[in-house]
């Protein structure tokens, strides 16, 4: 028993030894990319191409545990018009639901990924009733209450809601005065978003006719390009000022007044990402090539000098995307450049 549990116990030692970083060198640079949450599906990620011309590409990715390697399945690589903005997993980490992928460009597309290893083009959803063109969508987010609901946000000045089982338009508003660039569920029927316009809106489904603002950046006419909901604790959000190097944290029990400011990046922030298990966590990542993690649990009392990181990782290049793993929380995942990197926090 003891001898033969040896050569076992060097084999647990390897693999501690192992990366906690792995790559993926894509053929072209990368924007949208995601984690899938599936159960059954472990390191398993979508990256998109950003290519000036109307062709672009898709490609779902996997780490193989056994052996380190990332890799692509050519029959799960597919073409797609135009760059995709943001491409989202369906939440449903039960595998309950078919296998979707979502993407939004100049439509909200649904791809199907079937048993056998191939990809399909399940629904091509287009929220302007008068036109067969709709203003581009900058992003989108599925609900994770009701998978059955994804929001988009327009340059447009438009939010709409999709019921995308039946394949309608369930409500679309006119969330601002200016382009939306991105949009957060915070539950069931509420929703936020920001825009060019500079504020962050909240919306709930059952009074459509009003919203509130929760926050305004302070100089006029300054965007706000990214939000992230704390999913753990909904009442902080963050966001993202265009080419500001802060990332702005908000309560919204108190409009208006930032709770915090965190300002350790050299370069403009990117991207933000919430820790999916934990209230107080929060990642960021920008044009210093740097992503950093931190604890918020001192958020209310005021840091002398302001708050530091707890953990700085620095990437090759500039990170313009940034995912926290919901099903697998121990690990983040960045792009920057043609790479794709994921890391063990």
């Amino acid at each position: 028993m003891g001898a033969s549990s040896d050569p076992n116990q060097d084999g647990s030692d390897e693999q501690q030894k192992r990366s906690e970083i792995y790559t993926y060198e894509a053929p072209w640079h990368i924007y949208a990319m995601n984690w899938s949450v599936r159960r059954d599906k472990k390191y398993r990620l979508a990256i998109a191409s950003l290519l000036e011309q109307y062709p672009n590409r898709v490609e779902i990715v996997q780490l193989d545990d056994s052996n380190g390697e990332i890799r692509s399945d050519p029959n799960l690589s597919f073409e797609h018009p135009y760059p995709p903005t943001k491409t989202i997993f369906i939440p449903d980490k039960e595998c309950q639901k078919p296998d979707l992928l979502a993407t939004s460009s100049d439509f909200l597309r649904v791809w199907r990924i079937s048993d056998d290893h191939r990809v399909e083009l399940k629904s091509l959803l287009n929220g302007n009733k008068n036109s067969e063109f709709c203003g581009p969508l900058t992003s989108f987010d599925w609900n994770e209450a009701e998978p059955k609901r994804i929001g988009t946000s327009s340059i447009d000045t438009t939010c709409t809601i999709w019921d995308i089982e039946r394949e309608i338009v369930d409500t679309q508003l006119i969330a601002h005065d200016k382009e939306v660039y991105d949009i957060a569920w915070g539950g069931v029927g509420v929703f936020a978003s920001v825009s060019a316009d500079g504020s962050v809106r909240v919306f709930d489904l059952r009074d459509k006719e009003h919203s509130t603002i929760i926050y305004e950046s302070s100089e006029p006419d300054t965007p706000l390009v990214r939000l992230g909901w704390n999913k753990q604790d909904p009442r902080y959000m963050a966001t993202i000022i265009m080419d500001s190097a802060k990332v702005v944290v908000l309560d919204i029990r108190y409009p208006t007044l930032p709770v915090v400011e965190l300002q350790r990046h050299q370069a403009s922030v990117n991207a933000i990402a919430w820790a999916p298990h934990s209230s107080c966590h929060i990642c960021t990542a920008g044009d210093d090539s740097q992503a950093l993690i931190w604890d918020l649990s001192s958020m209310g009392q005021p840091v002398e000098g302001g708050l530091d990181p707890i953990l700085a990782y620095t990437a090759g290049a500039e990170i313009e995307q940034l995912q926290w793993s919901s099903s697998q929380p121990d690990w983040v995942a960045i792009a920057f450049s043609t790479k794709l990197q994921i890391l063990r926090v």
